[in-house]
């Protein structure tokens, strides 16, 4: 080994991960955050009371995690990740026998001080433990199905899990993003045709086993004005607010479809509506604008890393990022049936807002240790 290559593969102390630390993509996770805690101010009309103080301090505590995972050794998340990717099965197992029901749904574990969402964890657990598994993985081999077996069936358990809560759109999340670490693992297209042709003729199976509350969704996402009122009033009620912000908005406090309540799910779901309203095209296309940069910060450092590993734990981080960015805003604006997929940092909630920033600390993690090359033991060569 060169000697170049043995400066990049020694070991770093505190101070040169520090140096290492990719503090641009942590100021762009900063000014998205202050978004959404200036847009929970102003869902609680002005009051940093319930919602945006909490936010904050759940940033601060996500931040100060994301810096330890960051500076830990990747090589520790591999030996962990089958284990992690366990933890998490067992807390969704956990939340189907014991979890708090609401709204409906029964997706929470109540330890008091915070609600614990278990689906969110596994976005992350599920995303490390597939690409542990396809780091070993040639292109050779890739497309036997009896090494693809034990993902799919990693990826399918909580899928099945999560639907069952019900909660369609964090499966939908976590099938997608399974999805993207196949691909990215070099199995082949027509693989993905198969599986795609058989979704499409399990439809009518998947459609009678829907709560009749998911089938509504369904259907009035094709025809809205068919039940103004009911299963049809989210998507009419956010459009109407996505409308009456123009190019500039209405000015910050000034959104009245928010204001005067007619926006469900405020803090939550539908959060990008009040963004709109106030601040316009021009502050929607900012936001939005602020998220791409961050999926292109988290996709070179991905592709920089020297190890399989290391890109598909960046790559498919980044693609779950991309998901919750793409649904929640499709969903808003009417383009996707409406479901429970939080937006990024912007959204009021505490699990979400650590897993995001977790997932982020792993990626941040990939760029300072870029240059490890490891065996399918996930060991240091050289």
């Amino acid at each position: 080994m060169s000697g170049l290559a043995k400066f990049a593969q020694r070991e770093f102390g505190i101070g040169e991960k520090l140096w290492h630390f990719s503090w641009g993509l942590l100021v762009l996770l900063t000014l998205i955050a202050a978004v959404g805690i200036a847009l929970l101010y102003s869902a609680a009309d002005g009051s940093i009371t319930p919602w945006a103080a909490r936010q904050a301090a759940r940033f601060v505590v996500g931040v100060l995690l994301l810096g330890i995972i960051a500076l830990v050794d990747p090589r520790f998340w591999f030996r962990w990740a089958y284990v992690g990717y366990g933890g998490a099965l067992g807390l969704l197992v956990l939340v189907e026998l014991m979890g708090a029901i609401g709204m409906g749904a029964q997706r929470w574990i109540d330890l008091g001080i915070i609600q614990l969402q278990p689906s969110e964890i596994m976005k992350v657990a599920v995303v490390v433990a597939l690409a542990r598994y396809f780091h070993g993985v040639t292109p050779e081999t890739a497309g036997n199905p009896f090494i693809l077996t034990p993902p799919l069936l990693m990826v399918l358990m909580p899928v099945a899990l999560v639907a069952k809560q019900p909660d369609l759109g964090t499966a939908v999340v976590l099938l997608a993003a399974g999805g993207a670490i196949f691909f990215l693992g070099g199995v082949r297209l027509w693989m993905f045709g198969v599986v795609i042709g058989a979704g499409a003729a399990a439809v009518p199976m998947v459609w009678g086993l829907l709560h009749d509350y998911q089938r509504r969704r369904v259907l009035t996402f094709l025809d809205p004005e068919s039940d103004p009122l009911g299963a049809g009033y989210h998507t009419l009620q956010a459009k109407i607010a996505l409308g009456s912000g123009g190019i500039s908005g209405k000015g910050f406090l000034m959104g009245t479809q928010s204001h005067l309540n007619f926006i469900p799910e405020k803090q939550t779901d539908f959060i990008f509506t009040i963004l709109a309203e106030e601040f316009g095209l021009i502050g929607s296309l900012t936001l939005l604008g602020l998220y791409l940069l961050v999926i292109a910060y988290g996709m070179v450092i991905a592709l920089r890393s020297r190890n399989q590993f290391g890109r598909l734990l960046g790559l498919g981080l980044v693609t779950t990022f991309f998901l919750y960015v793409f649904i929640n805003v499709g969903m808003v604006m009417g383009l996707l049936p409406i479901v429970g997929v939080p937006l990024p940092l912007i959204s009021y909630g505490g699990t979400s807002m650590l897993t995001i920033l977790a997932g982020f600390g792993l990626i941040i993690g990939v760029s300072i240790n870029r240059n490890l090359i490891l065996n399918k033991q996930g060991e240091t060569v050289g």
